[in-house]
């Protein structure tokens, strides 16, 4: 039997999120994909099919051709936690890895990035407190709308995708 296949991607808060069916949790390197074969949750096979890439974010919905949804799931992965003193070297600390193009998650408290010893010890040096964790990851997209962002399916942009 061939695989059901998701033909849309609706963001949160556009789709029923509660009438999903099962859900697909993945790492952030495969949930940005015009077409792939994935294992749903409760070991479903899906085809995601695509008009162009997405990047697929947590709490994201995948809608079925025959009906239907399925949730997105961003999987916890190992990470570094960067911590600052207060805003300001936040964003000192933002800036020197956004100066060498380090995908990056902003949240109110502390700076998400892959684990990079080289990197770790930079920001040690900046004075931050960088403690490995694992948690989902979602960068920030980028200033043109490249990269892994958050890129919506009905876009007259394609971000270069």
């Amino acid at each position: 039997m061939p695989p059901a296949r998701a033909g849309s991607v609706a963001h949160p808060g556009d789709w029923p999120a509660a009438e999903a069916a099962d859900a697909v949790t993945l790492p952030f390197d495969l949930r940005y994909r015009r077409r792939i074969r994935l294992t749903t949750d409760a070991g479903v096979a899906v085809l995601l099919d695509l008009d162009h890439a997405v990047a697929l974010a947590e709490g994201d919905g995948l809608r079925l051709d025959g009906g239907g949804w399925i949730a997105v799931k961003a999987a916890p992965e190992p990470l570094l936690e960067v911590r600052a003193v207060d805003a300001l070297h936040v964003a000192r600390l933002a800036w020197h890895l956004g100066n060498r193009h380090v995908p990056c998650e902003v949240q109110a408290d502390r700076l998400l990035i892959r684990p990079d010893h080289v990197l770790a010890d930079m920001l040690c040096r900046l004075g931050a407190s960088v403690t490995a964790v694992s948690a989902p990851f979602q960068p920030e997209g980028g200033a043109y709308g490249g990269g892994h962002g958050h890129v919506h399916a009905d876009s007259d942009a394609d971000g270069g995708h």
